[in-house]
Formats: structure tokens, sequence, C-alpha cells
């Protein structure tokens, strides 16, 4: 037994002993709430996108409350469905199911009931088509990912990364009720984004991820056959961003931030795969540089978003 596996066997404690603040810690963290908060932040710059200015609050409200609740609902369940390799994973070891802070019924009941409450949120407070595409994300997330790629193919991450672009288009619908090329743009800038950014998290897990068979790209490839790939996105999605500019007609600032952003992000991915060459040891990768820079460049990006068509340079 090594020293995590004898602190976590410590630290778990049956249900029976357990105190109604561990509980409900442990449904709130089977929600993943640090997923949600990056969910909902390409939801909500891009409600000031469509309504170009300031959406009514009450609006932004109901639309954050069932995208948090859809959101959680998605990651609950595939809690329940993933809990044989979170029991054996360093990373996931400590949630709420491999604990047994939960039982998988309990979880399942409580991801349903998210589910179902945050359809009936969305469709009454705010539009029947925002709850509609909510819906089919969580499905595509449970159904598309968690089921059918993740255990099966490299490209896993690539298109079951598809149900976390869907926050675009619940943005723009939310104000709209109808689509348009504008929110299809975000849309694939987060499609492009998502590779990158969970590639480098999984190079940094990649004994996990081989410990359960779990075929993501890092597992079955080497450093560099790893880097390139990022570098290819990451291009891809810079290219992508800067068409928001002329599709949606955004003044200055989102194609100056987006211009500087994307800049940065490519000089980093480049120095990674610069630093895969020389070395196919993951450590000396540093594959976290590039995961850390990625939340800051979507965060930035959906932030002049939000503020460019409120600063109407």
């Amino acid at each position: 037994m090594t020293a995590l596996d004898a602190e976590v066997s410590v630290k778990r404690r049956p249900s029976d002993q357990a105190t109604v603040r561990d509980i409900v810690g442990a449904y709130v963290g089977l929600t993943k709430p640090r997923v949600i908060e990056l969910l909902l932040l390409t939801t909500v710059p891009v409600m000031f996108f469509a309504q170009r200015g300031i959406p009514p609050l009450w609006l932004v409200v109901a639309t954050v409350v069932g995208g948090t609740l859809s959101a959680g609902s998605a990651n609950v369940l595939n809690c329940v469905y993933d809990r044989d390799i979170d029991e054996q994973m360093r990373r996931t070891r400590r949630r709420a199911l491999p604990r047994h802070m939960v039982t998988p019924r309990a979880a399942l009941v409580f991801g349903l009931s998210l589910m179902v409450l945050s359809t009936l949120v969305l469709g009454l407070f705010v539009n029947w088509l925002s709850a509609g595409l909510s819906l089919a994300a969580c499905a595509f997330y449970l159904f598309g990912y968690t089921m059918l790629l993740k255990r099966r193919t490299t490209q896993n991450i690539v298109w079951g990364g598809l149900a976390g672009c869907f926050p675009t288009l619940i943005g723009w619908t939310a104000v709209t009720n109808d689509l348009a090329w504008a929110p299809v743009v975000l849309f694939l800038v987060v499609f492009f984004w998502t590779p990158p950014h969970t590639w480098a998290l999984a190079m940094r897990y990649r004994e996990d991820y081989a410990l359960v068979d779990v075929p993501m790209l890092p597992v079955v490839k080497d450093a560099q056959g790893v880097a390139r790939p990022i570098v290819a996105y990451s291009w891809v999605m810079v290219a992508t961003s800067l068409v928001l500019w002329p599709v949606a007609g955004t003044g200055l600032l989102y194609p100056i931030v987006a211009s500087v952003l994307g800049a940065g992000f490519l000089v980093e991915a480049h120095l990674m795969w610069q630093r895969a060459r020389t070395s196919n040891d993951l450590v000396d990768v540093k594959p976290m540089r590039l995961f850390h820079w990625s939340n800051m460049y979507l965060s930035l990006l959906f932030v002049a978003v939000a503020l460019d068509p409120l600063l109407k340079l």
C-alpha cells in the first residue's frame, strides 16, 4: 500500500458515520463545480454578445441556474458510469463514489433529477430551444463520450468534447431563441480548444489513464506524437477565433484580444513541441504550462466576447 493509498483509506468513512456536511459536500462534488464554472464562462459572455449589450438580469440568472443544473447532472451521471475506473485512478479516487460516501443508486437518482429540473428551468424560464440543446449536450456527454468513446478510441476527447461546446449555443439561444453563425463559430473555437487543453492534462496523468486502459492520446503516443496534434489544433483554433470578427461584425476589441491571446497560445504550444523533440520525458515537456495557459486563454477570449459590444470600439 502506497502512502497515498493509506491516506485515502484513513479518510474514507462509512456513510453511516458521515456528517450532514460530508454528505452535502459529497453530492456537490459529484457535480464537478470547477467544470461547471468553465462551462458557464462560455455561456454568459455569449448572452452579452447576442444581446449586443446587457441582457435582462432575470434571463441571465435563469440561464445560469438551468445551465448549472444541466452540467451538474451530466457530471454526476459520468461519475456513476466511471466509478470503476475512478476508484483506481489517483486523480479521481477521492471522489464521493470511490470513497462510498454516496451509493451508485442515490447518485443515479440525483443526476437524473438534476437533468429533469434543468430542462424544466430552461424550458419554462428561458425557452425550449435552449432546454433542448442542454438536454442534447447531456445525452451526448453521457452516451457519446462516457459510454461509447472514452474507453475505445484515442479520438475520445476530440468528438466527446462536442458536449462542452454546447454552452455557446445555449447562451445565444437564451437571448435570441434562434441560432446564427456567430455562436457556431464560438462553438468551433471551443471544439478545437478542447484537445490541446485535455491532452496537456492527460500527459500529466498518463499513468492514471494507462492503469485503467483508457486510450487517451498520451497513453498510446509518445510526447512528440501528442505535441504535434496539439500544435495543429492550436493553429486551427486561433484561426477559427478570428473568423468571428467578419462573421459577427465585431468591433476592434475582440480581434485584437483574440490575436494577442492566440499568439501567446501558439508560442506556448510550439515551445512544448520543441521540448518534446528534445526529450520524450513527460516531466521535461511541462504539459501543465500549456494546460494553465489554455484556461486563461479561453477565459479572457470570452471576456472579450462579452465586452466587445459594450465598449463598441
